[in-house]
């Protein structure tokens, strides 16, 4: 049954690959013998990326091009750039993402202080950038007939997580236009495309680290009610996701899509009481 999980030689492309999640998420998969684009908008970062990959894996075929997510022209370049040297793409893994301080609501603050500006910034990044790719790199995957997209969502979306306002409201579309390019797809493609996304519970990353952890490494107190809050009684690993990306991007996840799959330590799960 090894074949349901083979990857070998599928080109996938992976934005936000400079990231913790999503770059370690590309790192698997070029281990797992499959082709990887890395996209990022700093040069300096895809090369460091790419020098990671080769380090751990050193006949890695992986290949790393600067486009924002934002930018419609620079995806198409992507796209173009790829088919050129591979000649199809089998899967898109959208994991650029992220916060800003002016899209949360501090502790001392309430939400008529929210800067709107930077609610937009952040809605833009995570939705917006993951619906653009979408529109960019899906035509291609129904082209061939074949095909799998994995979002991120977060545990910000289907409940309340406090202050993370912005966030939440951007994560909460994506898991709805998750489901939504699922229903349509699978009905333009026989079921040959599918658009399914990982719900990561809390991971360390350098964006949080500062928020849950203290500089000795021990917890803040929203690190603590974040703990408390998951059964697991911990934070997620990097290589925790790995699973969970590469069963949805192969052959044994060929009857699934529209789902949106916890990958939170029971966090989601869990009323707190």
């Amino acid at each position: 049954m090894d074949y349901l999980f083979d990857l070998t030689d599928r080109v996938f492309v992976v934005t936000g690959a400079t990231g913790a999640l999503a770059g370690s998420a590309a790192d698997y998969l070029a281990g797992q013998g499959a082709r990887v684009v890395y996209l990022g908008r700093s040069d300096e970062k895809i090369e460091a990326s790419l020098a990671k990959c080769r380090a751990q894996t050193p006949s890695a075929q992986c290949l790393g091009l600067v486009a924002d997510v934002m930018q419609r022209d620079t995806l198409e370049r992507v796209r173009d750039t790829v088919l050129q040297q591979w000649g199809r793409i089998d899967g898109l893994i959208n994991g650029a993402g992220g916060n800003m301080p002016g899209a949360t609501i501090a502790p001392d603050k309430s939400f008529s202080d929210l800067d709107f500006e930077s609610f937009q910034q952040v809605v833009d990044l995570n939705l917006h950038g993951t619906v653009l790719p979408s529109l960019v790199f899906a035509p291609t995957m129904m082209e061939a007939g074949r095909g799998s997209i994995v979002n991120f969502s977060s545990v910000s979306a289907p409940q309340v997580v406090t202050r993370v306002v912005g966030y939440s409201a951007a994560k909460a579309g994506v898991e709805n236009f998750t489901r939504w390019l699922a229903v349509d797809m699978a009905r333009r493609t026989g079921g040959q495309v599918r658009v399914n996304a990982v719900l990561p519970g809390f991971f360390l990353g350098e964006q949080n680290r500062r928020l849950l952890t203290n500089e000795d490494g021990t917890l803040t107190e929203r690190g603590q009610l974040v703990v408390n809050n998951t059964p697991f009684g911990r934070f997620g690993q990097a290589d925790e996701l790995h699973g969970a990306i590469h069963y949805l991007l192969a052959d044994a996840s060929k009857f699934v899509t529209g789902s949106i799959l916890p990958v939170d330590g029971g966090f989601v799960a869990f009323s707190g009481v």
